[in-house]
Formats: structure tokens, C-alpha cells, sequence
């Protein structure tokens, strides 16, 4: 059997979990809720090899009002993703200089896994909106 690869990371201000396995066919299940809720969208293909959650106030809607899927490709969210992913680690390790609220783990993103569109997108989008929502730079 396959050994799965985890990605696990918590933003602990607002309590954000991703999730990821490994994948190719996703399905994606999404449910809005009020402004003080937490939103959640989880991405999961049939054979559970892929799984990505993210729990954040917010973010459903903030991503309704981004540019759709298939505006950027694949190739180009991966990219960014191990740049967004190469800073973030760098300020989770320096908790001295950076918020450990804000980073308080490492993001286990390896650039020689196909994780797919889906999970890619989102991935991208919600450094987006952690960049906006918490005034952070990352690139």
C-alpha cells in the first residue's frame, strides 16, 4: 500500500486546519455560514488520498469574489504555493521575530507531489487571504 503524505498546519487566531493526502479526482463540499462562523470547505477525492479542510472565518465568501478557477494554471498556483510555503516555514522556525499565533507550525509541502488543481487553488487563494485578512506579506 502507498505510504500517504500529510500536510497539516493550524492558523491558531482563527482556527484554521488544512488537511492533505494524496490524489488526483476531488470533490468539493462547501458550506457557507455567518460572519461569525466558521467557514468550511473540504476537498477530497473518492479513494480519501487527498483531503484538504480549511476552517476560517470568512473565507468562503472572500473566495466567492475571486478570480474563478481556471484563471491561473496549475503550474503557476505551484510556484507561488512553495514561495508562500518556503516564507511561511521561514517565520513559523523564527518565532522571535514572527507571531506564533499566526505561524505556530510548519506547512509540509513538497514540490515533487502532484496535489492537483483543486487543492492547489485553494491552497493559493487562502495565502491570499491570509495575506489581506492579517495584513502579512509573504511575497
Amino acid at each position: 500500500m502507498k505510504l500517504k503524505h500529510f500536510i497539516y498546519f493550524v492558523f491558531a487566531i482563527v482556527s484554521l486546519s488544512f488537511l492533505v493526502n494524496c490524489g488526483n479526482q476531488k470533490k468539493v463540499a462547501s458550506t457557507e455560514k455567518s460572519a461569525q462562523e466558521v467557514d468550511t470547505i473540504v476537498i477530497e477525492n473518492d479513494s480519501l488520498e487527498y483531503k484538504l479542510i480549511v476552517l476560517e472565518v470568512g473565507f468562503y465568501s472572500w473566495l466567492q469574489t475571486q478570480k474563478p478557477r481556471g484563471y491561473h494554471s496549475q503550474r503557476y498556483m505551484e510556484l507561488k504555493n512553495r514561495n508562500y510555503v518556503n516564507e511561511y516555514n521561514l517565520r513559523a522556525r523564527n518565532a522571535e521575530y514572527y507571531d506564533p499565533e499566526l505561524y505556530p507550525f510548519q506547512i509540509k509541502y513538497s514540490s515533487d507531489i502532484d496535489y492537483g488543481y483543486e487543492v492547489n487553488y485553494l491552497l493559493f487563494h487562502y495565502f491570499l487571504f491570509f495575506e489581506e485578512k492579517y495584513n502579512q506579506k509573504l511575497q
